[in-house]
């Protein structure tokens, strides 16, 4: 089950986010202290991380840049009741947001912000599995490749296969009637 965090240091957001965004299809963890919330990195694996701007011990922009650091494939989410710009843009360019949400939120839009990112953090984790398999034929067709081109040069001839237009294969009826 995928896991979604979120950081806010007031308790009573942090309960309505838990109302909002209670599902059975993911698993939420809620930090009120973003040292709480940053050991969390440690131990768990977030698809999905949301993180308060405005927090006192640590602002949101900063924590969310500590998180890129350790699980750089969880969609990374903001919850502001500011719309600072400059705020954002670096949000954007230094912890790489995937998107921002505004205080008081839309209850629909946030669910549909939290399905979307879970769906694209799926997307990550599919393309990272498909990338390893792709690696992993490639390298297997280099060791063929290589083990053909030893067998040819110890066997010269051993490799090559005569086939008509058809791609069936040729047999040399000089070598055919030697072998029987």
């Amino acid at each position: 089950m995928i896991r979604v965090q979120i950081v806010d240091d007031d308790p009573n957001i942090l309960n309505s986010l838990r109302r909002v965004l209670r599902s059975d299809q993911w698993q939420l963890e809620c930090c009120s202290d973003p040292h709480e919330a940053l050991e969390a990195l440690q131990h768990n694996e977030y698809g999905v991380i949301i993180s308060d701007y405005q927090m006192p011990a640590l602002d949101g922009i900063t924590y969310l840049r500590f998180a890129r650091q350790r699980q750089p494939d969880a969609v990374r989410m903001m919850l502001t009741g500011q719309s600072d710009r400059e705020a954002m843009l670096r949000a954007i360019n230094q912890a790489e947001i995937h998107r921002f949400l505004l205080k008081p939120w839309d209850d629909y839009d946030l669910r549909s912000a939290v399905e979307s990112s879970i769906a694209l953090y799926g997307m990550r984790q599919e393309n990272r599995r498909l990338l390893a398999q792709v690696r992993r034929q490639q390298l297997n067709q280099d060791l063929q490749a290589q083990e053909l081109g030893r067998l040819e040069r110890e066997h010269p001839g051993l490799v090559r296969v005569r086939r008509d237009a058809d791609g069936a294969v040729l047999v040399d009826d000089e070598h055919y009637r030697d072998a029987e």
